[in-house]
């Protein structure tokens, strides 16, 4: 079997393990407690690269290590050690961010526009949606395709629920014929005469909109200036008022 293919590889790369510490770990896993040369071989990687891997992963504390005449054995802990780990990053987190913030001073431009490249890219776009708007303060979608939930299958019910918690409400125009979920407390859809799918979603939010584009390596451009927010807004409130309900 190759390892690459397996979906569990392409979530360990998601939470940031390198291509040789998915490997080790997901080795590791299947023949359980092992010396270093036995998982490079079965790993397929050399003996620098898979100590290397090995010492990040013991770093991250999801393997230890126990000694048997003078030799190391690996000894993978329980996978949800993976989740400790994640947490004590948060923690430690939670802890600088006041200090951080205490020293931030940067005088935000008048106006600015910033590109965000892939996954990581967007999900600071839509975090950014969730800090800037809450019960009081919607925001409006443009062109959606359901490319977020397709293109972001694990993020995308995490961001729909914490905007569910603010009570953040989103008037979304779709074009004819696209199926969508029925409306609900915190959406509400209507139709325009499009034929065309869409590439790009905009999102009108703040003094910002921000248009998804939604290619193999998604980009984000963000419009920071309230003159263009408000026409973009104007431009929407015409067309919801024309399309269907």
């Amino acid at each position: 079997m190759d390892i690459y293919q397996e979906p569990l590889f392409r979530d360990l790369e998601k939470l940031n393990f390198s291509v040789n510490e998915a490997k080790v770990y997901l080795t590791l896993l299947r023949i359980g407690s092992s010396f270093a040369g036995a998982i490079a071989k079965e790993a397929h990687l050399d003996r620098s690269s898979t100590y290397n891997a090995l010492k990040l992963l013991i770093e991250r504390g999801i393997i230890s290590t126990l000694f048997e005449n003078k030799r190391t054995i690996y000894v993978p802990e329980d996978p949800k050690k993976i989740i400790d780990y994640f947490h004590e990053k948060e923690a430690i987190a939670q802890k600088i961010i006041p200090i951080l913030k205490a020293q931030f001073n940067v005088q935000k431009p008048q106006s600015a526009v910033k590109l965000f490249v892939g996954y990581k890219g967007l999900k600071t776009i839509f975090q950014d949606i969730l800090d800037h708007c809450d019960e009081k303060e919607s925001y409006s979608v443009m062109g959606s395709e359901g490319e977020f939930s397709k293109k972001m299958p694990y993020y995308a019910p995490i961001f729909q629920r914490r905007r569910e918690l603010k009570k953040i409400k989103t008037k979304i125009l779709v074009r004819e014929g696209r199926e969508v979920k029925k409306n609900n407390r915190f959406n509400e859809y209507r139709y325009v005469p499009l034929d065309i799918p869409s590439p790009a979603t905009i999102n009108i939010f703040d003094d910002k909109v921000a248009i998804m584009i939604w290619e193999e390596t998604p980009q984000g451009i963000v419009i920071e200036n309230e003159k263009v927010k408000q026409t973009f807004q104007k431009y929407f409130e015409l067309l919801w008022k024309e399309a269907k309900k």
